[in-house]
């Protein structure tokens, strides 16, 4: 519930050629592009269409607009601190943060010759931010791909961004697909084996370093 106290995360739609007026928020947040073209920025600067997958930040105070270009559009949006407010831009002050706009051609991928995290051909990982143990993360699976991600922290998160995953449960063994939006969340250790068709893209919130290894 953005608005109580506390972390939380929400889907948020776009009609196409939404563009807000300039106004602020009270806590900052980070937007994750699921679906569309999203633009988020200064009042003034050149729109800069991100695309799925692409990632930004908006701290809190700083003036700003979010437009949408495409016809469906939709973001992740996740905060740390709720309640989440929108104010007017005459109430805007600077908390010493700066925004990132990372469109997604400009992420770095780790893999696992470059990350101790991964183990398995085609696996592939962004990092984010990172708050102390905190971390977000994208992580990109291939096609036809089955893994082991397991994390031993308090708290985890998985947004499917692009794509979808299938996630085996051991119990019934049944198989959901779980496709953009959707999410897993867990306030223990977890240990899900994940499969895909096709190409899938997720977001990864821990408070522990995850490992994913292919099967």
């Amino acid at each position: 519930d953005r608005t109580k106290p506390g972390a939380t995360g929400m889907l948020v739609r776009f009609e196409p050629g939404f563009s807000s007026p300039p106004h602020i928020h009270n806590v900052s947040y980070r937007g994750i592009v699921i679906e569309g073209l999203l633009h988020n920025d200064d009042p003034q600067a050149k729109a800069m269409w991100m695309p799925p997958g692409s990632y930004w930040t908006q701290p809190a105070g700083e003036d700003h607009i979010t437009s949408a270009n495409a016809p469906g559009n939709m973001i992740y949006l996740e905060i740390d601190q709720g309640p989440y407010l929108v104010k007017p831009s005459a109430q805007q002050f600077d908390n010493g943060e700066r925004p990132v706009n990372l469109h997604y051609a400009n992420l770095t991928w780790l893999d696992q010759h470059t990350s101790t995290q991964l183990r398995g051909a085609g696996i592939q990982l962004a990092n984010l931010w990172q708050q102390a143990q905190l971390t977000g993360a994208l992580v990109k699976l291939p096609a036809n791909t089955k893994v082991t991600l397991s994390s031993t922290g308090t708290e985890f998160k998985a947004v499917v961004i692009q794509g979808a995953i299938n996630v085996l449960q051991a119990n019934t063994q049944k198989s959901p697909e779980l496709r953009p939006g959707s999410y897993l969340a867990a306030q223990d250790a977890v240990k899900l084996v994940l499969s895909t068709k096709a190409p899938a893209l997720l977001y990864v919130r821990t408070n522990q370093a995850f490992q994913i290894v292919r099967e």
